[in-house]
């Protein structure tokens, strides 16, 4: 992994990024951090055009958006729309919002869609991918639903961006999910995952919890992860901070020298 392929997760800060000022004044502040790339996510209103002005203006690229989940269903047209806008390849389906995982034909339904989606995304050069929490990993029929998403689509038209805290908050093992991806892995969240005095996971800065980020970057890499995207739920402080604290150890840890 290269330093350049570290990229920020712009919901880490959507609390800071509600207006076009907001969003300028945040995108300064990431670009000193050191990032070169980030994730167009949990962003305010702000037309596309201004947006990258912004992100030019300050060096940085788009690496990957989330879209709304109904419009990746419905209108998967309008997705592509907007990543030509931003000058971005990728995107991901973040949130089954609505998606009753007890209920089998829901499922299929969303794999349905999501395939189709994807097609639609191939055919104008660009990717769609699945971003998964913990739901994901209810097992039916013998196996987890997150199984079942990636068996039961195209890779073609539908790839992997693995949380790597959801994944462990799951049950599963970030390597497995890594290595089990091969060639269908772009992206991947790199979040880490402590553990607090309550009895409770809590979302960490990386190197800060408990996850083995050598060996799942080592895994990423050699299925052929492009963007390495950090993200962190909730902060003990200034989501700023804990950005910085990502980025730095793994300037300092896990990049190629």
């Amino acid at each position: 992994m290269k330093i350049n392929q570290v990229a920020a997760q712009l919901y880490t800060l959507r609390d800071h990024i509600k207006t076009p000022a907001d969003i300028a004044a945040s995108m300064k502040k990431v670009r000193e951090i050191g990032y070169t790339a980030v994730q167009v996510s949990g962003m305010g209103p702000i037309e596309e055009s201004e947006l990258m002005k912004i992100l030019n203006g300050e060096g940085l690229e788009c690496c990957a958006t989330h879209e709304p989940g109904d419009v990746i269903r419905q209108t998967p047209e309008i997705v592509v729309e907007r990543l030509n806008k931003l000058s971005c390849k990728y995107t991901a389906y973040p949130y089954p919002a609505g998606v009753d995982f007890s209920n089998p034909d829901h499922v299929r339904s969303l794999a349905s869609d999501l395939d189709k989606a994807g097609a639609v995304l191939r055919e104008a050069g660009q990717v769609l991918g699945y971003h998964n929490h913990g739901i994901e990993f209810l097992r039916v029929g013998g196996r987890t639903l997150l199984e079942t998403m990636y068996d039961t689509t195209s890779p073609e038209n539908l790839v992997g961006e693995i949380d790597t805290y959801w994944v462990q908050y799951g049950g599963g093992d970030p390597v497995a999910w890594c290595e089990r991806l091969a060639g269908r892995l772009p992206l991947i969240h790199l979040k880490d995952y402590g553990f607090s005095p309550e009895n409770k996971p809590v979302f960490a800065e990386i190197g800060y919890g408990n996850l083995d980020f050598k060996k799942i970057v080592s895994a990423a890499e050699a299925s052929g992860c492009e963007w390495f995207i950090i993200e962190q739920d909730t902060c003990p402080g200034d989501p700023f901070d804990s950005l910085k604290m990502s980025f730095d150890y793994i300037r300092d840890h896990l990049v190629e020298t």
